[in-house]
């Protein structure tokens, strides 16, 4: 899951707030282009798959879910391996504070983008929808203290949360969302995707329906246009774990992502140690 997630990445990267004339010519899943601003990003994840490890990581410890943990683990990631992917101020801002009760004590999170819900999936291996949304919640406030932002950060938790537990097929995800959430999301998106979370989620869902294998999905994602890499991590990342979704990526997409101290074979490891988590989870659910 969290490897799908950083390939979505890394290639939609490419693709960032591209001219809809490269996205055409060049979005023909046969390399990872580079950066359209940052040639370095060629190959590796961003932002959104980092602060995705960053959540997995805490969920494997154990340890409490406070604002106060997911803020210093969001830094800890950040200060450990600084890459380039975050809006320039969030970027400058990590750059300059030193822990997360800083970032806590500085930050003015009253966002309605996307970045709540960019890193929510991993919450979706827990077994019980209400633990969801309350460590959705909680992880959003951190940065995006808004009611958009922090639903739809419960909504990609949730969508891969229905698929992991094999809860209906493709078609009944948004009838689900609503039971949830009790709000109704669209599945229908259209043309180029911006930050706004609503937008992000909507082109998630469009593609999730819409598509089969996972290159479909990869392709889709960043012929939108716009913020396609986290379109594609998402989709990629939820897309994984349909039972009724080929995962037909090419083996380049897997051997030619970064596989530095925190690359490849990291990923892997954790989406291990995220599924031992999900079994613990789920045995202590059935005991209660």
């Amino acid at each position: 899951m969290l490897l799908e997630g950083a390939i979505g990445d890394a290639y939609g990267a490419g693709f960032e707030f591209a001219p809809m004339e490269k996205i055409k010519r060049d979005n023909t899943i046969s390399r990872y282009e580079p950066h359209p601003l940052f040639d370095e990003i060629q190959g590796k994840y961003t932002d959104d798959t980092q602060m995705s490890i960053a959540i997995a990581e805490l969920l494997i410890s154990g340890e409490k879910w406070t604002s106060e943990n997911i803020a210093r683990k969001f830094v800890e990631c950040f200060k450990r391996d600084p890459r380039r992917g975050y809006a320039k101020r969030f970027y400058q801002f990590l750059t300059e504070i030193k822990d997360g009760d800083e970032l806590l004590e500085k930050i003015h999170p009253k966002s309605e983008r996307n970045g709540a819900a960019m890193r929510a999936y991993p919450l979706g291996i827990l077994k019980d929808e209400s633990d969801i949304k309350e460590k959705c919640r909680l992880q959003a406030a951190v940065t995006h203290q808004t009611e958009k932002a922090m639903r739809a950060a419960e909504a990609i938790a949730l969508a891969c949360h229905f698929f992991i537990y094999r809860k209906g097929n493709k078609k009944d995800l948004s009838e689900y969302l609503l039971d949830i959430q009790g709000y109704k999301w669209a599945a229908n998106w259209n043309g180029e995707v911006g930050v706004d979370a609503n937008e992000t989620v909507q082109a998630v869902l469009t593609v999730l329906q819409q598509e089969d294998t996972l290159t479909n999905m990869l392709k889709k994602s960043v012929d939108f246009g716009g913020d396609v890499d986290t379109v594609a991590s998402l989709t990629l990342a939820i897309g994984s774990v349909v039972t009724s979704v080929e995962n037909d990526l090419p083996d380049w997409l897997y051997t030619d992502l970064e596989n530095g101290e925190y690359g490849r074979d990291y990923i892997r490891k954790l989406d291990e140690q995220l599924r031992d988590v999900r079994g613990q989870n789920a045995s202590l659910s059935e005991v209660r």
